[in-house]
């Protein structure tokens, strides 16, 4: 890991979260991009936290990334609680938003790995027809099973080839995490795991209204919207997560402990 700005970092459940903000994680991803240093950004939410903390493996992995911002307000909160009063949300989709317009005004070249190719098609027709001189240098949709050894170094080379600064990785979490991670030596790219900002800023899904993302009530919306798919998620992982941060600030549990 790399610190180009200054920033405080707090282990949340032995998983390391930077108390940033989106100018100073923008500012950061430029600084990279301008030095041609390849990087990884994590973009981390209560599910990644909790992925972190049933798994060594990938907690390491995200503790090795260059940035990790504190997506949800309830890693805010905690930040906030932990000492780095400054901590500010940096929700992917917004984040997303704000590098591809300053990736259009300063001409820098982006891309998107993930999704599918409807809504990739969707996604950059959205962002072009808001940034007309945004240069989508790459684009593509990976197939939903494991890549052979040719598929990925084709992949690679496709990417490095392109001329691609900075790189939105759409694939969900754990799984784009892992991508990265993997890829982090060898992508010349500034990486961004964004998650479902491919599917909102294409039009896909719902954004929950602003209130209910200032009353941290946003997992809510999403909940009543993807009953099917995310009521694991929030039903189980998010109380479970809430217990063991107030055993982590009553100072019961050691927030790296192995627990496993």
């Amino acid at each position: 890991m790399s610190n180009l700005l200054e920033r405080p970092s707090k282990s949340i459940l032995g998983m390391r979260v930077d108390a940033t903000s989106y100018h100073e994680a923008g500012e950061q991803a430029l600084e990279w991009v301008y030095a041609r240093r390849p990087a990884n950004v994590c973009v981390a939410n209560v599910h990644m936290v909790m992925e972190a903390y049933d798994s060594v493996e990938f907690r390491d992995l995200v503790n090795r990334a260059d940035m990790v911002t504190p997506d949800g307000m309830p890693l805010v909160c905690a930040l906030r609680w932990l000492g780095a009063s400054q901590a500010q949300r940096v929700y992917g989709p917004d984040l997303t938003t704000h590098l591809l317009s300053v990736a259009a005004e300063r001409g820098l070249s982006v891309g998107f790995y993930g999704s599918t190719p409807a809504v990739l098609d969707k996604l950059v027709s959205q962002v072009q027809a808001k940034h007309p001189s945004l240069r989508v240098a790459y684009v593509y949709a990976p197939p939903f099973r494991s890549m052979t050894a040719d598929e990925d170094q084709q992949i690679i080379r496709d990417i490095n080839e392109s001329g691609v600064q900075i790189l939105f990785v759409g694939l969900g979490c754990p799984k784009q995490e892992r991508w990265m991670a993997e890829h982090s030596d060898k992508v010349q790219a500034v990486m961004l795991g964004v998650g479902a900002a491919f599917d909102f800023l294409a039009g896909n899904k719902a954004q929950a209204p602003r209130w209910i993302m200032n009353a941290s009530l946003e997992w809510a919306f999403r909940l009543a919207t993807e009953p099917k798919r995310l009521w694991r998620r929030y039903l189980k992982q998010n109380p479970r997560f809430m217990v063991l941060l107030f055993l982590q600030l009553a100072g019961v549990a050691r927030p790296t402990e192995d627990h496993i």
